[in-house]
């Protein structure tokens, strides 16, 4: 076995991740998912961490709150396969049981740039560090009295311990970068201000303007909406609700609220969906969690109006049915006529979502008043000044928005150096068989564990609800990870066609193979397969198969199939030569 390291940028092997490590390549900052859970079952829990913290910023917190698009494509989680490995509760326990202080990051050599971020939410954040870490000086300003954006004033702390997001945040401060809070744009400074003291201004403002309803009777007293209520809670206010509160939404918005609602004193609590629950995007645990505290979950109903005389008493709303699914494959909503009743009220929290709003800056913008912005580029048509996050894109996740902020940094520090400071690269690696045990395979999914009784999350000192893995459960957890980034090969000049490979695999991931077939990269896209030995011109391992259980490699009485470490890494040009 050689130790010797190969760097690619070539198509296809980007198509190979891309197909063969479905985790990483749901991600949107690239996480690099089975290298990762490899650190931590091997106990090297500030190693795992840091592969974490290199792309992804905020590994305590993701491994908190992540919406996990991750778990959704896990190989583990296919039809016949069981349920898919808990990968983000892996990361939180990378985090909980890493050392006092993260690995430092090493930064590269000044530029003698300056940037000035806007926003210290998690895309600002995210793009800040980076460039700090390019060798960028980097001001934040925030408008409001801490940094951290929704995830402060937006997440409920049962969810979010705030010395966990306050740590995360002081390790990208500590690479330099200077933050400036209660610093309002178009009231303390104005952008163009900025424009002249910076060589970019970076905008991450997010979305802070919360969309209605649009019916009457949302104006009434006691109607909230679930962007302001979440704000109001997570600055220390106790808004009176009254004993019973109805949440209009369908994303993890309206469930914070919920939950948070219970926490304030309210008895009776209800999400209303204009949907089903199975369409909902919120994760099963959040679901799960909010159920057994008590919030009850009505679907198939569309709000008419907000009645009540001056105050809220209730909602009106009509009862939906689902129809044929439409060309997005959502099933149509239809109304069900005569079919109107009320749903009695304290309080109403609207939380269907939240838009951009008008931003002082020069530049074209829409009738809205928000930058147009280029979405590949993140320019907008002022020079130097950009933008990213959810300001661009209207809401999306925690992950998407670190992601956009990091590639935001790597396009402002193109721009001002003419210099590409970060490669993304296939790294390969030749290594040795896989020491997975194919019992590992029926480990049953390792649940995070709760608080209990609910009784418990019901008090003033508002404790975390999800408590964390034991080592011993992260350790189980991680062992059901394939390890996808292994890939095994068939040396056909060593092969003898014996068979033993085919016979002793668990799943049928071993081609007898009359034609490859290659898209216009050159990378295989499929196989011609043959039950005929005249016409078997190969035998192939299907990785998009491969469960990476090692039998083939054991049988093999050639020792003709060879075992690869790919990983999708970044790297930075200034320490190209001297990684490892």
């Amino acid at each position: 076995m050689s130790d010797k390291i190969v760097y690619s940028t070539e198509p296809e092997d980007f198509y190979y991740m891309n197909v063969n490590i479905p985790c990483q390549s749901a991600c949107p900052a690239d996480t690099n998912i089975p290298s990762y859970i490899r650190a931590l079952y091997e106990k090297e829990y500030d190693r795992s961490y840091d592969i974490n913290r290199h792309v992804n910023v905020f590994p305590g917190v993701l491994g908190r709150i992540c919406s996990r698009p991750c778990e959704d494509k896990c190989r583990h989680g296919e039809s016949e396969l069981g349920d898919p490995v808990n990968i983000c509760h892996i990361k939180r326990a990378a985090s909980d049981f890493k050392g006092a202080s993260p690995i430092p990051l090493k930064k590269g050599e000044s530029t003698a740039k300056k940037v000035a971020v806007i926003g210290a939410g998690p895309a600002g954040l995210a793009a800040a560090g980076e460039l700090a870490l390019l060798g960028f000086s980097v001001t934040v300003y925030e408008a409001l009295d801490n940094p951290g954006g929704m995830l402060r004033y937006g997440i409920p702390e049962f969810r979010l311990p705030r010395n966990i997001l306050d740590g995360e945040v002081k390790d990208i401060l500590s690479m330099g970068v200077e933050l400036r809070t209660g610093v309002k744009i178009g009231t303390d400074i104005q952008v163009g201000e900025l424009l002249s003291k910076y060589h970019a201004v970076l905008t991450t403002t997010g979305c802070y303007r919360a969309i209605e309803l649009k019916v009457p009777g949302e104006d009434k007293e006691g109607v909230h909406s679930g962007l302001e209520f979440m704000m109001r809670v997570c600055s220390g206010e106790k808004p009176a609700l009254g004993a019973r509160v109805l949440v209009i939404g369908a994303g993890f918005t309206a469930f914070d609220c919920a939950r948070t609602a219970l926490r304030l004193g309210a008895k009776d609590v209800r999400i209303c969906l204009r949907r089903t629950e199975q369409d909902l995007r919120v994760t099963k645990d959040e679901i799960l969690e909010t159920k057994k505290e008590g919030v009850k979950i009505e679907s198939l109903l569309l709000s008419q109006e907000i009645v009540g005389n001056g105050k809220v008493e209730g909602v009106k709303f009509l009862r939906t049915r689902t129809g044929e699914a439409g060309p997005d494959g959502k099933q149509k909503i239809i109304e069900i006529p005569d079919s109107e009743f009320i749903l009695k009220a304290d309080s109403v929290i609207v939380a269907t979502g939240q838009a951009p709003g008008p931003f002082e800056a020069p530049g074209e913008k829409d009738k809205n008043g928000v930058l147009t912005v280029d979405k590949e580029t993140f320019l907008t048509s002022e020079k130097n000044l950009y933008a990213a996050g959810d300001y661009v894109t209207g809401p999306t996740t925690v992950i998407e928005s670190i992601a956009m902020g990091r590639k935001a940094a790597h396009k402002i520090a193109f721009d001002l150096t003419g210099t590409d400071f970060v490669e993304k690269t296939v790294r390969m690696q030749e290594t040795s068989i896989t020491d997975r045990q194919r019992s590992w395979d029926f480990i049953p999914r390792q649940e995070m564990p709760a608080l209990s009784p609910v009784v418990k999350r019901i008090n003033p000192d508002n404790p975390e609800v999800e408590t964390g893995f034991t080592k011993d459960q992260a350790h189980d957890e991680s062992k059901r990870c394939y390890l996808c980034y292994l890939h095994y090969e068939i040396d056909m000049d060593k092969c003898i066609y014996c068979r033993y490979c085919i016979d002793n695999a668990p799943r049928d991931c071993i081609k007898l193979v009359d034609e490859v077939e290659l898209n216009e990269l050159g990378a295989i896209t499929g196989f011609k397969e043959t039950t005929s030995w005249k016409h078997v011109n190969a035998i192939i391992i299907d990785n998009s198969r491969c469960i990476r259980c090692g039998e083939c490699v054991r049988v093999c009485p050639m020792d003709c199939i060879s075992v690869t470490r790919v990983e999708l890494i970044e790297r930075q040009k200034h320490m190209i030569g001297l990684q490892k």
